[in-house]
């Protein structure tokens, strides 16, 4: 079976994907801010990361898509902390993917997207850091749904033994 028209999948199933919780020397995770091309009043909030390209592997993928959003770099990436399956409309297509979040820490704290893709100049308007209580206090839309017990989870118990497998998310 081929893959749906519209639908943003890998070649083998759903994109694979690995994304990045950065903490600063504060605990403060980093979000990238992001809305829908055609309605810009739907926004939400996620981690840096994207798409693996080629033969990269997660890990390779994590530190690129983290420079790319970021400028940050020289970062050594952590555990996987968290799996998920997710899906959902953006920029007129569903999109099917499998994430892995890294933990990473560092300690510079200045922002500066060189590397951002077309689609992510259409739809991205910046970051920000969030302390645990900000997030926990957060009315606006955040992914993964439950980031702010995960965070909290995180900073009070350290790095999972093995990465969790968060419940699909389907928007």
């Amino acid at each position: 079976m081929g893959a749906e028209p519209g639908v943003e999948r890998g070649a083998e199933g759903p994109r694979k994907v690995s994304r990045v919780v950065l903490l600063d020397p504060a605990d403060r995770i980093l979000l990238l801010h992001g809305f829908e091309p055609d309605d810009p009043a739907d926004t939400w909030w996620f981690t840096p990361g994207g798409g693996l390209e080629g033969d990269e592997t997660r890990e390779e993928a994590a530190l690129r898509e983290l420079a790319e959003e970021t400028g940050i770099t020289g970062v050594e990436l952590g555990p996987v902390l968290w799996r998920r399956y997710c899906s959902f409309p953006f920029d007129g297509r569903r999109w099917e993917q499998d994430e892995w979040y890294f933990l990473a820490r560092t300690t510079r704290t200045e922002i500066v997207p060189g590397g951002l893709t077309e689609l992510e100049r259409r739809s991205v308007t910046g970051a920000r850091w969030w302390t645990s209580e900000e997030l926990l206090a957060a009315r606006e839309t955040v992914y993964p749904t439950k980031l702010a017990g995960l965070l909290r989870t995180l900073l009070d118990d350290g790095p999972p033994g093995v990465p969790v497998v968060l419940p699909p998310e389907i928007v």
